[in-house]
């Protein structure tokens, strides 16, 4: 059963409309608030079959203003320069055989892991306990690098990962609803870019099926796609 907010929230919205960004923002900031700070959200339908590797769908982009989110970071680096960078760069946990040790027992308490190349050869065996929590770093989103600063700093500043799941689906947080409306706009829209970027060769046809925007406890609120250009 829909909770008083969430049917008032739903008659801001015309279910029958696909909206620009700019306006399906503002529809946003008309809902009722929340007791807490919302996470602004995208989801975007695609026209890929997932189970094909060359129809796979993933990257990063960086928001320009931040995620909203505090970030925690593991960094697998053995002692030495590595180590000592990513702490300075303000990594919350940093080690090697300490913390393989550690997430092999169960232990999650991160948000995004890093490792040096070297330390991956270990870190590689944790597939099973990290991949399926979304974990485990990966040269292609920047995650598996001798530069553990800048890797560091960039998740902190607020780079978020994408991947299409098995339904063909994408989902990406954008920032708070706490946001200035200016601000969702702009990492709406990055996201929106990074996405249509990704688009594998081997797809043909409709690329982006549909996009919508939400917050936490919020409906959807679809965007019209062709703002986008031809997806």
């Amino acid at each position: 059963m829909p909770s008083k907010r969430f049917k008032k929230a739903l008659e801001q919205v015309d279910a029958a409309k696909a909206y620009t960004l700019k306006d399906a923002v503002g529809v946003l900031g008309k809902f009722p608030k929340a007791k807490f700070n919302e996470t602004v959200d995208l989801a975007f339908r695609l026209g890929v079959d997932p189970k094909q590797s060359d129809q796979m769908v993933r990257g990063t982009v960086p928001l320009p203003n931040g995620s909203g989110k505090n970030v925690r970071v593991l960094v697998f680096a053995k002692s030495g320069a590595a180590a000592d960078a990513a702490k300075a760069a303000g990594a919350e946990f940093v080690g090697f055989e300490d913390m393989v040790a550690k997430c092999n027992g169960g232990w999650s308490d991160f948000d995004v892991a890093v490792a040096t190349p070297e330390a991956m050869i270990e870190v590689r065996k944790l597939g099973k306990v990290l991949g399926p929590r979304g974990l485990m770093p990966n040269p292609k989103t920047g995650t598996v690098t001798e530069d553990t600063a800048k890797a560091v700093k960039e998740v902190k500043a607020g780079r978020v990962e994408f991947k299409v799941d098995k339904a063909g689906n994408i989902h990406v947080a954008v920032g708070k609803v706490s946001f200035p409306p200016a601000q969702i706009e702009e990492n709406a829209r990055a996201v929106i870019d990074a996405v249509a970027k990704a688009k594998p060769s081997a797809v043909k046809g409709t690329y982006i099926h549909s996009c919508t925007i939400s917050a936490t406890m919020s409906p959807p609120v679809r965007l019209d796609i062709r703002e986008f250009g031809d997806h």
